[in-house]
């Protein structure tokens, strides 16, 4: 069994890694405002930002789908590591050396697997790549590669390598390092012989594909000898750490010019990616044995931020096949905000052939954007049909009225429909116009009834309904009582020295919204606010632990990230929204008081109308003092 890993290395390794420079291998980040950033969210679909993570805290909070936490748990949820392997991965990164409780540290035993596939991985890939620099048998992988233009410092750069024509040098050669039969098998680098485990890529090119935070989890593998009776390219089975459907080539090198250009640039091959990149587009990924889809949009989307200038522009081949594949992205062009185009190279070349031909110039013009996706797709479907007829205009209308429809952009959609007219040879534009319309708001109506929707703002759905959590009123911010309570716990939890020590001597009760009251409770047990004033990180992680359930943590986390109402946040706004909470409180107390009042003056002991009538008289001249003095008066 794995040992815990000791509490001060895990504290450690949360100091050590900023939060803001995890996320952003992820996805793209911006300023929200009051030292936050902002993105879309890898947890769920989104069209605008809802995604924030606080630098200065440590935290994380989506307030589309309440995912939230600290560094830990974000490297926990999007890769969907346990607590040790997300701590382990981390402080690789950080360089810190774990220590490991009950029996101390074994790393061939104690790692996550996960972990060690990918370690596995990136072993075999140093390897390949020392076969195609140093070995006389990888002479054919050389020339290979200088034949389409790749000098060696180009191999290096992308990583590639040569796995050799033995059974079983690379298996044999990681068994050296320690790792199990088991494992090789498990992470697709080895599969099983008649006499034990023998490598899956012999006598190849390899290429070695990268998750987005750049680790190593999987190889494309390029024949090179005729003998070889394999496909022309051999990818890794999907593994534990690989889907082929959720990897995208290039996207580690790409992904910050992406981010920065609001452009990629979707190429079909690994030596294409590696043309473009030397070309100087170094937006340019592809995929990896499998049509682009959905999960490589939710990649690319989060790298877009989706804005308005966003551009993904797909280069194919100009063949019947890569019509096919053009024709297939464009199925998936509504997930996209961005603007999508297809760029097809003279003489039907493909990037890595253009810039053996005509240069780096060439390349670069090429995925510059051109003819914008749904225009291609029209063309193709027009081209199906004999327009010289009426019944071949009107079935070609009725299969291309709908992809106009489609379109984003309604002063665009407008126009390409006065192009499909004159594409048809259809002399009634208006009649077109108003058949893509039609469909248009059909699509509009229709999409509310069934369709995926979008996630509703906190607001919304404090608004609208009981949210998730301890049961009570439905959480309402036009509720002032709940809109102070909230604030106050925003302050106590994301600027304690303002509000303390006055906030910790606040009841429970002084809570009225029962989530609220299930925070409160949580930073009484973490020490209270006034434990945060010296190290406002920990004295998160220790409220966060302290809370009862995952519901109550989530809730903490939100309010930790979400912005405080007012601009300038000082000593006079805390100290007004403390006095708002108590004097709420006190206000509760005395109708209540009122209430015995009543029932008492009908014939209660005389004795105990007295001693409230005191409790009453005390009450209201607390509530006055406040009133008068604010804060000084707590």
């Amino acid at each position: 069994m794995a040992g815990r890993i000791n509490d001060e290395d895990v504290k450690a390794v949360r100091d050590a890694v900023p939060i803001d420079a995890v996320v952003s291998e992820y996805l793209q980040l911006r300023n929200a405002g009051g030292g936050n950033l902002k993105g879309l969210c890898p947890f769920h679909d989104e069209k605008s930002p809802s995604f924030q993570v606080s630098p200065s805290k440590g935290l994380f909070h989506c307030f589309g789908c309440q995912e939230g936490g600290d560094t830990i748990t974000f490297v926990m949820k999007v890769d969907h590591l346990s607590f040790s392997e997300a701590v382990e991965r981390l402080a690789a990164q950080a360089g810190i050396t774990l220590r490991y409780e009950e029996g101390g540290y074994n790393p061939a035993h104690q790692r996550g697997e996960r972990i060690r596939l990918v370690e596995a991985h990136k072993i075999a890939a140093q390897w390949y790549a020392e076969q195609l620099a140093t070995s006389p048998e990888a002479e054919t992988g050389r020339i290979f590669l200088a034949e389409r233009g790749f000098d060696q410092a180009a191999a290096v750069h992308f990583g590639v390598g040569y796995s050799p024509q033995g059974w079983d040098h690379l298996t044999r050669f990681l068994r050296g390092k320690g790792f199990t039969d088991k494992e090789l098998v498990l992470s697709g680098l080895s599969q099983e012989g008649r006499r034990g485990p023998i490598d899956r890529f012999r006598g190849r090119l390899m290429w070695p594909i990268r998750d987005i935070g750049g680790e190593v989890v999987g190889f494309g593998a390029r024949k090179l000898y005729e003998a070889d009776n394999g496909p022309k390219y051999l990818n890794t089975p999907d593994t534990a750490i690989y889907r082929k459907s959720q990897v995208l080539y290039g996207i580690d090198l790409a992904k910050q010019h992406i981010a920065k250009a609001s452009r990629a640039v979707v190429v079909e091959g690994y030596t294409d990616v590696m043309a473009c990149h030397l070309a100087g587009v170094t937006t340019a990924i592809a995929t990896c044995g499998t049509a682009f889809g959905g999960d490589h949009i939710k990649i690319l989307r989060r790298l877009l931020m989706d804005n308005g200038s966003a551009r993904v522009i797909f280069t194919f081949d100009g063949d019947a096949a890569g019509q096919k594949a053009a024709l297939r992205a464009f199925e998936d062009d509504q997930k996209f905000a961005a603007e999508t185009y297809i760029a097809i190279a003279p003489d039907g070349m493909d990037p890595c052939e253009l810039r053996l031909a005509k240069g780096d110039e060439a390349v670069a013009d090429l995925t510059e954007p051109r003819t914008p996706l749904f225009e291609f797709a029209l063309r193709q479907i027009v081209s199906r049909y004999d327009l010289d007829t009426p019944a071949g205009r009107a079935a070609a209308l009725d299969e291309a009225a709908p992809i106009v429809a489609r379109i984003k952009n309604s002063a665009s959609q407008h126009e390409v429909a006065v192009e499909l007219a004159g594409m048809l040879g259809i002399l009634d534009t208006q009649f077109v116009v108003k058949r893509v319309g039609q469909l248009a708001r059909w699509a509009r109506e229709g999409g509310g009834k069934g369709g995926p929707q979008q996630p509703r703002t906190p607001q919304q759905q404090w608004e609208t309904g009981p949210r998730p959590g301890p049961s009570g009123p439905a959480l309402t911010l036009r509720n002032p009582v709940f809109a102070a309570e909230r604030e106050l716990l925003k302050l106590a939890l994301q600027r304690p020295e303002l509000v303390s020590p006055a906030f910790d001597a606040y009841g429970i009760d002084e809570f009225t919204a029962p989530p609220y009251a299930a925070v409160r409770q949580a930073i009484a047990e973490a020490g209270g606010a006034e434990y945060g004033i010296p190290d406002s990180q920990e004295y998160l992680v220790r409220v966060r632990e302290a809370a009862p359930d995952d519901v109550v943590r989530a809730m903490v986390t939100e309010l930790a990230v979400e912005p405080i109402l007012r601009r300038t946040v000082d000593e006079t706004y805390s100290g007004t929204v403390l006095v708002q909470i108590r004097r709420r409180a006190v206000e509760r107390r005395i109708h209540d008081i009122q209430s015995q009042l009543t029932r008492l003056s009908t014939g209660g002991d005389p004795a105990q109308l007295a001693a409230v009538q005191n409790e009453m008289w005390v009450l209201q001249q607390y509530d006055q003092t406040l009133r008068e003095r604010g804060a000084q008066a707590l």
